[in-house]
């Protein structure tokens, strides 16, 4: 009798520490992309929107979002890593590493570094390292995440808990790898949309930005198969409407971008997301919740043989239904604000 060729996915059960995992479908990104990803979110910074600003700082075009290279890597993963998946959990030693361009075509692998069942045994604990690479074999993102996955049989032997040991911050050393030497007395203040460089943050300050931006279904949808993300908990409702909520929950990495994109109200020369520390998406999203937030900065500091560009290491706070004038993070309780829905630390770079 012959296999099965449809795909189901993997089940906790299947995975290996130590298994390789060579995705499918590489993805050539072009200006289509880039024009989606400006209408799902409102990115407005000047390097990725303006080819000739880009140029003229010393870019060769504009670079692809930082985030959209991002998901259109972890896209090609969800087909086997989390496809039955229940959520994703965290990210860890997430590095940009070199510029996406328009015309580049990008691939993933995977590495099984962890695996940790669950106390009911339905479930487990996956933590993958991915790294995408572009036509030329060069990395151009790596980073740890972990998924808690299905299991297809609560009675399977599964293998020892192994958890790996991720690095709490990514060094100053690793920073800044994906941005060209860049011109900054060509660097236009008044067009990108701020008079502040790096030196005129300081650690500690926290920023407010103010904007919010509804989810809609439509285009969460749509997002999700720009990615190519056919995770069944974002786009099969037939699906979720027998799980846990009764409905399709909004993709972790949607909620990253749109609160990005609002972070451009007080940090519009943030113009390169360089690194990210680690992350959690703290509390599901859905439909018709509005998103706002905040940030902090809780950390500067120097690249190493770059006297262009500095880092701020911010932690970018995502809500839901609640403005962040209070900054809200934990409540008096000490557990988190049961609005958060994303508490990001990542490494960003601006002129100096």
């Amino acid at each position: 009798m012959s296999k099965s060729k449809i795909n189901v996915g993997n089940f906790f059960e299947d995975f290996k520490i130590g298994q390789i995992i060579r995705h499918a479908a590489p993805r050539t990104v072009t200006v289509g992309e880039v024009a989606l990803y400006t209408a799902l979110y409102l990115p407005r910074f000047a390097v990725q929107s303006s080819k000739a600003f880009a140029q003229a700082i010393g870019y060769k075009d504009a670079p692809i979002d930082d985030m959209l290279v991002f998901h259109l890597v972890l896209g090609k993963t969800v087909p086997d890593v989390s496809l039955n998946a229940l959520a994703n959990l965290g990210y860890a030693d997430f590095k940009f590493l070199a510029p996406v361009y328009p015309g580049d075509t990008l691939d993933a692998v995977s590495e099984v570094i962890g695996l940790k069942e669950n106390s009911n045994r339905e479930t487990g604990v996956v933590y993958v390292r991915t790294t995408g690479k572009n036509q030329r074999g060069e990395t151009v993102l790596s980073y740890a995440r972990w998924v808690m996955v299905k299991k297809r049989d609560k009675d399977a032997a599964v293998g020892a808990t192994v958890v790996p040991d991720l690095p709490k911050a990514v060094t100053p050393a690793e920073l800044g790898k994906a941005v060209p030497a860049i011109t900054v007395a060509a660097y236009d203040k008044a067009l990108a949309g701020s008079p502040f460089f790096w030196g005129d943050y300081d650690v500690g300050e926290k920023i407010d930005h103010i904007d919010g931006m509804t989810v809609e279904e439509a285009e969460h949808m749509l997002a999700t198969r720009l990615y190519q993300n056919n995770s069944k908990v974002h786009f099969n409702q037939y699906y979720e409407s027998q799980g846990r909520f009764g409905k399709r929950i909004i993709y972790g990495g949607h909620v990253i971008s749109m609160a990005r994109a609002l972070s451009f109200n007080g940090l519009e020369n943030v113009f390169h997301i360089s690194a990210v520390n680690g992350g959690k998406h703290v509390n599901p999203l859905f439909s018709g919740g509005t998103i706002f937030a905040w940030s902090e900065v809780l950390d500067k500091a120097e690249i190493p043989g770059r006297s262009d560009i500095g880092a701020l290491r911010l932690r970018l706070v995502a809500t839901k239904d609640k403005p962040c004038a209070e900054f809200p993070l934990n409540g008096a309780d000490g557990k988190p604000d049961p609005a958060v829905l994303l508490d990001l630390d990542y490494w960003a770079v601006l002129p100096r």
